[in-house]
């Protein structure tokens, strides 16, 4: 492997050349040459050798148990590939019955997603808070608690049926209007009021996704207020989560508040909502857009270094609009005179996932979001996140079978011929993002 994590050199011959690393009293391993005494070389082969037991073991059980992942790239160690997500929205309201999770629809849903190569989604049942400045969140969304909480468990029942996994991401709704990454309650009594009607609504959910068998569970979305400080009470939440759910945790950091949460070293992976801005003007080419995600991969690949966590991209979309990746947190409902392009979504996708799927500390990514109903027009406009009968359909198709950086090597005796290197393919994607016909003015 090369310096900066990226795939140099097939695993299997860096554990075939353990045998030889015992006589010398040394290993290579990861990105760095580490010079180790002859028995602590002998423990990580004993260590690699039950490694992959584990891992047979766990992926003949369907289930992505707690696993507390420890180093910038212990998803890439335990050989299951990259995380292929899609973020699957609710249709949660009365007006559309039998529409939601874990419905008949839902399953037509999953069944194109799994011919895509989704190997994850995410689900987000939300809670209600009145405004930015209300202490009380309210289980219902849309439709009763109880009624949600069971289309997440058919949901999750659902989506393992098709050896799909699945993260929950309890999700928070403002009924006023108003950014979530801006709560403030206004004063001491009110932060405590707010955190123990958020710790509620976390574990209630919490238990709902242990009872559902759910996979992984995001601990909060964009809590830009409160993420860089109270760390007693991000201690004591985290740790209650973990009495009560046994699958993997992350938090969903918007991607400008990444550095600043003080809770990562409690969770199993660095969660990014990463809708990075590419360029910082109208009109930029492709060749910016790589520019600008490129930029990004060195400041995330430290701070996994740093806390020992692989990254996962939570969510991450862009909108099928003109210059989408320039103000990308945008929402589409708020837009007018829109330029719808197609063609644009899908290379400011691409550029992002060229500059990231390379790196073995990148874990994944859900991708801003399909519908519970492939049919569904009621919740976003067609400019919106959603690549459904897209180009970026099939962008995605294809990079859900590429390969990945965190991807394990096959074995050359069952793979003779050369190894693919790791995504982009090239000549491929100019295609997905030129030619005629993309672009529609929606007054």
């Amino acid at each position: 492997m090369q310096a900066g994590g990226k795939v140099a050199s097939p695993r299997w011959w860096s554990e075939l050349r353990c045998r030889g690393a015992l006589r010398r009293g040394e290993v290579s391993y990861t990105s760095r040459v580490v010079v180790r005494l002859q028995a602590r070389t002998r423990s990580r082969c004993r260590f690699g050798i039950a490694l992959a037991i584990g891992v047979l073991v766990a992926a003949g059980s369907g289930s992505a148990s707690a696993q507390t992942l420890r180093s910038d790239e212990a998803w890439a160690e335990l050989g299951r590939g990259g995380i292929h997500g899609i973020t699957v929205g609710p249709i949660e309201s009365s007006q559309f019955p039998g529409r939601g999770y874990g419905t008949p629809v839902s399953a037509r849903l999953l069944d194109q997603l799994a011919a895509m190569g989704v190997n994850w989604i995410s689900i987000t049942p939300f809670g209600r808070l009145w405004a930015l400045d209300d202490t009380r969140i309210l289980m219902d969304f849309e439709a009763p608690y109880d009624s949600n909480r069971e289309g997440v468990r058919e949901m999750v029942a659902q989506a393992h049926a098709r050896g799909i996994r699945v993260l929950l991401i309890p999700h928070l709704w403002v009924e006023t209007g108003g950014w979530r990454g801006r709560v403030d309650p206004g004063s001491p009594e009110g932060w405590s009021a707010y955190q123990h009607s958020y710790s509620d609504f976390v574990l209630a959910w919490a238990r709902d996704a242990a009872e559902a068998g759910a996979d992984a569970l995001s601990v909060g979305v964009e809590m830009k207020s409160l993420s860089y400080r109270f760390g007693a009470f991000w201690e004591q939440l985290i740790g209650d989560v973990r009495a009560v759910f046994p699958g993997l945790l992350t938090y969903s950091a918007n991607w400008d508040e990444v550095d600043d949460v003080v809770f990562w070293e409690q969770l199993d992976f660095i969660g990014v909502n990463a809708f990075y801005p590419l360029a910082n003007h109208p009109g930029a080419s492709y060749a910016e857009y790589l520019e600008g995600a490129r930029a990004r991969v060195p400041e995330l690949r430290e701070l996994s270094h740093e806390l020992k966590r692989p990254v996962l991209f939570v969510e991450v979309g862009y909108t099928t609009r003109r210059d989408a990746a320039v103000e990308p947190w945008l929402w589409p409902d708020d837009m007018q005179h829109v330029v719808i392009d197609e063609g644009e979504q899908a290379r400011a996708m691409s550029a992002l996932f060229e500059a990231f799927l390379p790196e073995r500390f990148f874990a994944g990514f859900f991708v801003w979001r399909y519908y519970a109903d492939l049919d569904d027009v009621s919740q976003e406009a067609i400019w919106g996140f959603s690549p459904h009968a897209k180009r970026a359909e099939r962008l995605l198709t294809e990079v859900f079978h590429a390969r990945w950086g965190v991807d394990p090597e096959p074995f050359p005796w069952l793979h003779p011929a050369p190894v693919p290197p790791p995504y982009p393919y090239a000549g491929f994607l100019p295609e997905l993002f030129r030619g005629p016909g993309s672009s529609l003015t929606i007054p």
